[in-house]
């Protein structure tokens, strides 16, 4: 697994706001991130959420959103709009799901799907959130600190 980008954010824009209009928190795209075990991505929106959250950090498959792009001819799509807080390749995210693994170093739990919800359909293109349905992403719980940065 290859960790190309890194995404944060300050605030929800969606969560909690249905039926309200989205919020505008920035999303901040960096090059290395904090992971504390148990809290989650220092600086985003989840850390400290509540005890034992399951998503404490998102994954986000590099190759789902390039068929996302093609399918919905979406060029310039940036993938942080999805919401996820690392975009990787070469991996079923999926297949993580109930198993530990390791990301440079930093242990993590896959604990479920990070199932698209209805604001993809208006953060991405209408349609996306049953195209993305079984391949929303990863969310996961932090099981040691420790520091991921991008790879070139």
């Amino acid at each position: 697994m290859k960790l190309e980008r890194i995404y944060i954010s300050p605030g929800h824009n969606f969560f909690g706001r249905h039926g309200k209009t989205p919020d505008d928190h920035p999303v901040l795209e960096i090059e290395e991130v904090e992971c504390v075990a148990g809290s989650g991505l220092r600086g985003d929106r989840f850390f400290n959420y509540r005890p034992d959250y399951k998503g404490q950090v998102t994954f986000f498959s590099c190759e789902v959103h390039d068929d996302v792009c093609t399918r919905f001819q979406l060029a310039d799509l940036d993938p942080w709009a999805y919401r996820r807080n690392l975009l990787v390749s070469g991996i079923d995210l999926n297949a993580l799901i109930g198993k530990e693994f390791a990301v440079q170093g930093v242990r993590f739990l896959g604990v479920v799907e990070a199932s698209p919800c209805a604001w993809m359909n208006q953060a991405v293109a209408e349609g996306a959130e049953d195209f993305l349905k079984g391949r929303g992403g990863l969310r996961a719980k932090i099981l040691t600190d420790g520091m991921l940065r991008t790879e070139a």
